[in-house]
């Protein structure tokens, strides 16, 4: 007789890697969560909704791409779930909404219980870093189809804006500015160039790198910058009209998707200095400007367009919360809808 377990599907290592993850689920809970894990369906109380007249709530799903192919080659999986929290919570707040929940989906080759648990403690984590629980996820063992070694993480999340707070192309006009947010690094988007450009270089990923200060394995997995408590106090407190995330597609791309037909958006490179790693991924990989703007954030992960008696006091507040920000270009009275980046980086 053919049993599970000889299929390749461990019952017992899922029910323990549910135990080894339970506290650091239970750590991102907020008082809205009925229940713990373990049902078939998180529970979150909508009555908390009662405070908003008109509430509009916003959803969202992704993954992290191929840099999980990075933290298995590391063994280091306790920081991918920052990624997924940061592609899922990041892409909320760009319309104001306060992201109230995430879920999460592991598929993996064979479940290693302390792996997936250091791969949902990620996930707690950032969830509790911006305000949000991890209300419920599922983890499925695929043998056959993955590796033993091999998963993916992807996930969704909802969230909540008052719809007259609603963010976005309706608001931007001639004269505002256009506030860049630095990137902690390459985030979670354009792995699959970078890992092909190292690979066929040779570079391996303990490989001591002067320019950055580190190995090259670190700093691809440096985790992604969470934007989402300290853009929910920038709107508290300034004037925004949109918002964009910069992710897969690069800064004009993912700019102008918030940018009216009315206007256009002038950005200079000039009023940033283009960190290492995204310098080497052109040098080593021979890529031209053209493409590496085009795939990776080049430093930019946030773009908040405010009203321009309002720049000053925007880069202050983001500074306040740990977030390095500047006046990167402007607004202007040009129909076409289109972003334009000029001249060379400092």
């Amino acid at each position: 007789m053919t049993s599970y377990a000889d299929s390749g599907v461990s019952i017992e290592n899922g029910d323990r890697a549910v135990e080894l993850m339970r506290e650091w689920v239970d750590k991102s809970r907020r008082p809205e969560v009925v229940g713990g894990i373990g049902g078939f369906a998180g529970l979150f109380d909508a009555s908390a909704l009662r405070r908003f007249d008109r509430p509009l709530l916003a959803t969202s799903a992704d993954g992290v791409g191929t840099k999980v192919a990075i933290a298995q080659r590391m063994d280091v999986h306790d920081t991918i779930g920052f990624d997924l929290v940061g592609m899922l919570v990041d892409d909320l707040v760009v319309c104001g909404a306060e992201p109230l929940f995430v879920t999460d989906y592991i598929a993996c080759g064979k479940v290693v219980p302390e792996r997936i648990a250091a791969v949902v403690k990620g996930i707690a984590e950032a969830c509790t870093e911006t305000g949000c629980a991890l209300l419920g996820g599922e983890t499925a063992e695929h043998p056959g189809l993955l590796g033993p070694d091999e998963y993916d993480v992807a996930g969704s999340t909802t969230g909540v804006v008052e719809a007259e707070k609603l963010l976005g192309a309706h608001r931007v006009q001639p004269g505002d500015a256009v506030v860049a947010m630095a990137s902690s690094g390459l985030h979670a988007n354009g792995y699959s160039l970078v890992r092909r450009v190292f690979d066929d270089a040779g570079w391996e990923l303990d490989r001591d790198v002067p320019e950055l200060g580190r190995t090259l394995g670190e700093e691809l997995l440096t985790p992604t910058r969470l934007y989402a408590r300290p853009v929910l106090d920038l709107i508290a407190r300034a004037r925004v009209h949109a918002m964009s995330h910069i992710t897969g597609g690069g800064l004009a791309s993912n700019l102008a998707r918030v940018v009216p037909d009315s206007v256009s958006v002038r950005i200079e490179r000039s009023t940033w200095e283009l960190p290492a790693v995204f310098g080497l991924v052109g040098e080593v990989g021979g890529v031209a400007r053209h493409d590496l703007e085009a795939t990776l954030n080049q430093g930019v992960g946030m773009v908040a367009v405010v009203d321009d008696a309002d720049a000053d006091a925007t880069v202050a507040v983001l500074a306040e919360n740990g977030v390095r920000a500047w006046v990167c270009g402007e607004v202007v009275d040009a129909p076409g809808g289109g972003v334009e980046l000029l001249g060379d980086h400092a």
